[in-house]
């Protein structure tokens, strides 16, 4: 594991499916629909964290989230079979058929220093998270740079901000931020460094 800090773009890397080799046949069915629904009525959305980097490893992701501009409460209105749970990270579960398919809003820093990384307070964890914001600073809250891959499946593109996709192919797991910092925020990140490691 790498401890370098990873810098986050504020414009991604746009990868065409000829590069990721990605189809929208490869995704979840109710997925694939709940993005089109959402883009349909105005709104940003992608598949996003371990779905993607499992697609791109050529292994069956074991769900699909989906992250979107729209908030909870927009997303409520869009599904009838949608569900708002959490208190700390608001979420929609959004039903189609016999699936359930998680669905969450681009979250922002909610304290952000001049070197672009979040300050903490206190121990460091994050309570609340209902912090929205756009998909540059989503991919900066995100734990590996392998899970900030944001996938397009209409549109066909992998939108890269952290530099997910060089270290996916190269094997590399790279926490984005300060390591110290991000483990301190959540302590399971720790486990899921060692299972991916």
């Amino acid at each position: 594991m790498t401890k370098s800090r990873h810098r986050v773009l504020s414009e991604p890397r746009v990868i065409e499916a000829r590069q990721h080799g990605l189809s929208p046949s490869d995704v979840n069915p109710g997925a694939l629909k709940i993005v089109h629904a959402i883009q349909a009525a105005g709104f940003s959305a992608e598949l996003v964290g371990g779905c993607v980097r499992d697609l791109l490893l050529g292994h069956r992701p074991k769900d699909f989230d989906v992250v979107t501009e729209a908030e909870p409460d927009t997303i409520q209105n869009l599904f009838r079979r949608a569900r708002l749970i959490g208190r700390r990270f608001r979420l929609a579960h959004v039903r189609v058929g016999r699936e359930v398919v998680e669905v969450s809003t681009y979250r922002a820093l909610p304290n952000v220093g001049d070197d672009g990384y979040e300050v903490s307070e206190g121990d460091g964890r994050i309570l609340r998270d209902n912090v929205f914001g756009d998909r540059d600073s989503d991919a900066r809250r995100r734990d590996f740079s392998v899970n900030a891959l944001y996938y397009d499946p209409v549109e066909g593109v992998l939108l890269d901000y952290v530099g997910g996709f060089e270290d996916l192919n190269a094997g590399i797991l790279r926490m984005i931020g300060k390591p110290a910092r991000r483990f301190q925020e959540d302590p399971v990140r720790l486990l899921r460094a060692v299972r991916f490691a």
